[in-house]
Formats: C-alpha cells, structure tokens, sequence
C-alpha cells in the first residue's frame, strides 16, 4: 500500500487539487488526512466535499471544530474569529455534522494519524521539539504515527532516546517509532510556499516529503474577495 498522507489543507482548493493530482502521479492507493479541512481560506465547502466523497481516514483539526460548534474560543486572534464566522455562513448543516463527527485519532492499516498531540489531541497542542515529541511517544502504540497543526514539516525518531529535524526521505526501522508530520498541504509555514505531503509507502518502508507549486495567485485572489484576514 502506499499512502498520501495530507494535513492542514485550510480551504486551500489549489493546493489540494495540486496535492491530489501529484499523489495519483506517484501511484498513490490510499489517502489520509489529518484535518482543518476548513479555516484561513476561501473554498471550505469545496475541499469538504472532496475529501467526504473520497471516504478516507480523516482526524479532526483544531479549525474544523471551531466552524462545527456554535461557540468561539476566548483565546482566537480577530481575523481568525473572523474566518470562523465566514467560513460557518459557506459550508452547510451536513458539513458541519460531518466535521463534529471527525475523531480526535485513528488507526488506519497500522499506523496512527493525529492532528495535534496523542497525550491530549483535544487541547490542540503543538508538537516543535523533541521534549513535545516524547510526550506524545508515551501515548504511541504503533510504529509510525503522522500527526500536523504546526505546517512544518518535521520527523521525530524513538529508539534510546527522542531525536528531531527536517528530512526528506526516512526509511523506516520496526525497531524503532515515528512521529512524522508531512507539513501543510494548504498553507506552509516553513519558508517554503509550494504545498507539502508526503508518500508513506508501507511496502518499502519509506516515507517522503514531497513539495510541489500550485496556484497561489489563484489562492489569494479568493482570499481577498472574500474579505478574509481582516482584508
């Protein structure tokens, strides 16, 4: 089986469809996501549909639950406030229901998929460095576990003890844990603007990030029309 595995698509149609075309291209046979399928940009009922209808393993974000409740957390900035509220007049009842319904964690054909933390998924912390890592390692049960919420690519190993970085390719170990996050499908934050995912293919026992350009004039166009991010 070989895996894309995608986070943080954000309402970024673009992007996800320039993720999507080059996961069939790499011969791709099963999808996972990660969540905040909705949240900073402007096709939230497109990207919704896309993936509902591809009926893959989905985990819950941070922003899907904040645009399928009623209530706004106390601690969100106001443009992101604002996005919430928009992004609740664009999507329908059904997706709203289908975005509640969205687990904290899964398993899907052995390894673990997470938005934020293992410990606490729910509290919406944020994995950057080996000490957050080995948090969620005491909750690992499989071998490799994909997780996002930060939109930086990173991969975090366990063996005697709990090592960190960047990477492009990992060739898995059995002997060891991963705690991997393939950065942003929809809006990167590492200094890199084209999108990323990354191929986990169970086979061969590798897992690579994978980059590529998509329509980001496209993108911001729609943002500014619709009157996000206070513009």
């Amino acid at each position: 089986m070989k895996f894309a595995i995608i986070a943080d698509v954000h309402a970024n149609l673009e992007a996800l469809k320039a993720v999507l075309g080059d996961a069939k291209e790499q011969k791709c046979t099963h999808y996972a996501f990660l969540g905040d399928f909705v949240g900073y940009c402007a096709d939230p009922k497109a990207c919704i549909d896309i993936v509902r209808d591809m009926n893959v393993p989905c985990v819950k974000g941070n922003h899907d639950e904040y645009c399928a409740t009623d209530s706004i957390p106390s601690d969100l900035n106001t443009k992101t406030t604002g996005t919430v509220l928009w992004t609740r007049k664009q999507i329908t009842e059904e997706d709203r229901q289908w975005l509640r319904k969205l687990p904290y964690l899964r398993t899907a054909s052995g390894f673990t998929i997470v938005h934020a933390t293992l410990e606490s998924p729910e509290r919406w912390g944020y994995v950057f460095d080996t000490m957050a890592a080995a948090q969620s390692f005491a909750h690992q049960s499989s071998g490799v576990c994909f997780y996002g919420h930060t939109h930086v690519p990173v991969a975090f190993v366990r063996d005697s003890s709990v090592r960190g970085g960047t990477y492009k390719k990992i060739k898995v170990d059995a002997t060891k844990k991963y705690f991997v996050n393939p950065g942003a499908a929809g809006q990167p934050r590492d200094g890199n603007p084209e999108a990323a995912y990354v191929v986990y293919d169970m086979d061969e026992g590798t897992i690579k990030l994978r980059r590529l350009p998509y329509d980001i004039a496209t993108t911001l166009k729609k943002i500014r029309e619709a009157g996000l991010y206070g513009s």
